[in-house]
């Protein structure tokens, strides 16, 4: 045996006692044991079971030699080392358990001679859940040995997290708050409102496209090839095909089934007649719409979640950028939380200002992506973009109120969001 505490000063004076488990024929239980022991202070105990059994047992092999001095001859016995435990007995104050070390330890009288009849009444270990154990272990401490020796498996998963996270509360609330002291004397309010607001800043532009504050013109700010690549736009050629070509009468027929989102429907109405530019914004509608379609997935479980015609390197661009790895069950998933749904948001609106010289209807792209009016205006005002209210296209839903985004140099400078916004007074 090894004491945690340290080094006895007379141990040749100590008695052990060591303690089996009677189910011999149980695979796991017929090798445990329990040591105790008793000086004139302390009980120690110690035990090769439990959440807290020392390593070194599964990691090497531990012998004893016995030396007889007459023929000379030693035989070596298999053993295993026991980290003894004192087992203190809480002195009670002002109604609660003081665990401190330096308190006033009482020797913890009668424990060897409890183990044995712990171990004979099996009713015993059945109802450790009851307030039967109160009754047989007086304190908080001998409560935990107990679960240890006899408790279910969560049962000693809440005992194991329970200590790992006895900390003294009081210690560090009064470190947390001389630690702020110390910060706010150092810096003051001020700065650290304005490195706060700055975080703010840096978290929402981690979500958005990247923002060029120094160009020359809107069509610089927010690059196009920072939301598709040449090589992701030449792959677009082929679905977008069908809306380069389309005629009335397939116009029609999408509007009634609705087999595009209703800005694409819009903006498919105006295409150019030019070929080069018609062809151009086809790419851009297609990949809107499917940014949009994507965004109201929540667990992706398919290889091809937009389908087969989507171009094996779309499909890659919005896995990689727009989804978060999730486990579940063993399985790797793929997840469209809260802040990734407001990274395609964003990307959307960057792409519609493309297509719309650098003038959009925030309220028909909040529709689509079914969203809150006051998400899309953060996300919009992230953006650096300047919100005005417009009327409609007729037909659309809320045709007179619709919240126009400009794009227009200089930006206006980046807040934070201000939090949730004040209830509307009821009359």
């Amino acid at each position: 045996v090894r004491f945690a505490n340290g080094r006895l000063r007379s141990p040749d004076s100590l008695r052990f006692s060591v303690y089996r488990n009677r189910d011999t024929a149980h695979p796991r239980k017929r090798h445990r044991r329990i040591v105790v022991s008793e000086t004139e202070r302390l009980c120690y105990v110690g035990h090769n079971f439990g959440s807290e059994v020392m390593k070194c047992n599964s990691l090497c092999r531990y012998f004893v030699g016995v030396l007889d001095r007459s023929s000379g001859q030693m035989e070596v016995y298999n053993a295993e080392i026991f980290n003894m435990q004192p087992l203190l007995s809480e002195s009670v104050g002002n109604g609660s358990h003081s665990q401190s070390v330096t308190a006033q330890v009482q020797p913890c009288l009668g424990v060897p001679q409890l183990w044995p009849w712990l171990w004979n009444k099996q009713w015993f270990f059945r109802s450790l859940r009851c307030i039967r154990c109160f009754n047989v272990c007086s304190s908080l401490v001998q409560m935990d040995l107990c679960i240890e020796a006899f408790g279910t498996s969560k049962q000693k998963r809440a005992l194991s997290s329970r200590r790992m996270n006895a900390v003294g509360n009081d210690v560090v609330s009064t470190a947390v708050t001389k630690a702020a002291a110390n910060v706010i004397d150092a810096k003051g309010v001020t700065a650290l409102m304005q490195d706060m607001a700055q975080d703010d800043v840096q978290n929402i532009s981690a979500f958005l496209p990247p923002c060029h504050e120094d160009a020359d013109r809107p069509e610089h700010v927010y690059k196009f090839e920072d939301i598709l690549s040449p090589a992701e736009y030449e792959a677009l050629w082929v679905p977008a095909a069908t809306l380069t070509n389309v005629t009335a009468e397939e116009m029609a027929k999408r509007v009634e089934e609705r087999s595009y989102c209703s800005f694409v429907l819009e903006e498919l109405k105006f295409l150019p007649a030019d070929e080069r530019s018609r062809d151009h914004k086809a790419r851009c509608l297609w990949f809107l719409d499917t940014l949009i379609k994507f965004s109201h997935l929540k667990v992706i479980k398919k290889k091809h979640p937009m389908g087969p015609e989507c171009p094996h390197i779309i499909s890659r661009k919005l896995m990689k950028n727009f989804t978060l790895l999730t486990y579940n069950n063993g399985s790797i998933q793929n997840l469209i939380s809260a802040s990734m749904k407001a990274k395609i948001t964003a990307y959307a609106i960057a792409l519609a200002l493309h297509i719309n010289n650098f003038q959009t209807d925030l309220t028909v792209l909040q529709n689509d992506m079914k969203l809150p009016e006051s998400r899309i205006l953060d996300i919009a005002k992230a953006l650096r973009l300047k919100v005005s209210k417009a009327k409609g296209v007729p037909g659309l839903e809320n045709d007179q109120n619709h919240k126009l985004g400009t794009l227009s140099l200089p930006l206006p400078m980046q807040k934070a969001p201000e939090g949730q916004r004040k209830r509307k007074k009821m009359n």
